[in-house]
């Protein structure tokens, strides 16, 4: 359950950020500080175990895109490993929550409520690796609420009985803390109460592309929060959708931004060996410097690189999906 303390440091606008994050309590590896430099090509011993390497990639983005942004990744991490490397990408966020659980795949980057998810979900079969840091070594990102700029909508004041969509049911910036947050400031999330409708956009990409439509008044999607707010920032879906050409940021507006939320984890099941999880996180550290432009495609932008986390960097983010669950079982 969250607890009042919880809530207390929502409002001060820290409770999303774990506390273990904000006091630093262990001396995580960071790219920055990573000299080991890239891992040299060949089979590791763990390939017994892992005869192939299974990753799996989020909805939110047309499928055509997420395979031409992680094709160069894929055969990177097949000819550094020696193992064969399949791409997996599901059609929204609960096909890799699935996979998981069914051990179809041996890794995935996810977001934040989606590990919360698949933790849940595999009775902690599964674990955080290392996440992505931003342009200022932070570790959090944003969600937003995006509109046109000709609905004449400035603020979440004049979103009362308009349409919002989601992004997907398992998405944290796109569904989870969006819906957490608004109920804290006395908002109904739920369709027919503060907006006239809502529903869900099909991922990140896809809930914007129907607010372009006019299908929906506004939507809520992540971002870095960092750099400049008309190129996208620095990271994020928006970025990527003004990197792509779809999104011309002078047509939008943002009209509401949580609270900073940890970034989510490159996640693995906790069934493999150790010297592959290893293997991972510094195949990931050297990444950024080794080889930027792969880096640059698969992040959908640009930061200082990686991070490692643990799981209770998430355990915040796992009460507030307990939270929603049993609130949607009360619902039914």
């Amino acid at each position: 359950m969250i607890t009042r303390r919880h809530l207390a440091g929502l409002a001060a606008g820290a409770a999303l950020l774990p506390t273990a994050l904000r006091a630093q309590a262990w001396t995580a590896r960071r790219t920055e500080t990573f000299a080991e430099g890239f891992p040299a090509a060949g089979r590791r011993p763990w390939a017994e175990q892992v005869p192939q390497l299974r990753v799996g990639l989020l909805g939110g983005e047309n499928e055509a895109d997420r395979m031409g942004r992680f094709g160069a990744y894929r055969d990177l991490l097949e000819a550094t490993f020696g193992v064969p490397t399949r791409l997996f990408p599901a059609s929204d966020y609960a096909g890799v929550q699935q996979a998981f659980g069914a051990k179809q795949i041996e890794v995935a980057g996810m977001g934040a409520s989606a590990y919360a998810g698949a933790w849940l979900d595999t009775n902690g079969g599964v674990e955080p690796l290392l996440t992505a840091e931003e342009a200022d070594g932070s570790i959090s990102y944003v969600a937003v609420m995006i509109t046109r700029a000709d609905t004449g909508i400035t603020s979440l004041e004049q979103m009362r009985g308009r349409s919002l969509a989601w992004a997907d049911p398992n998405s944290t910036s796109g569904y989870l803390i969006p819906r957490f947050a608004l109920r804290r400031q006395g908002i109904g999330v739920e369709s027919g109460q503060y907006f006239s409708r809502t529903g869900f956009g099909g991922g990140h990409e896809q809930a914007v592309v129907a607010v372009l439509q006019r299908q929906y008044d506004a939507a809520v999607t992540w971002a870095s929060g960092q750099g400049d707010v008309i190129q996208g920032y620095t990271r994020g879906n928006l970025r990527a959708m003004v990197d792509k050409g779809m999104l011309n940021m002078r047509d939008m507006r943002i009209i509401w931004t949580s609270e900073p939320i940890v970034n989510g984890p490159h996640t693995a099941r906790t069934d493999l060996p150790a010297a592959f999880k290893e293997d991972w996180k510094r195949f990931h550290l050297a990444l950024p410097k080794a080889h930027a432009e792969i880096y640059r495609q698969v992040e959908r932008g640009s930061g200082t690189g990686y991070r490692e986390v643990r799981h209770q960097d998430y355990e915040l983010i796992v009460e507030i999906r307990r939270e929603e669950a049993a609130a949607r079982r009360r619902r039914s």
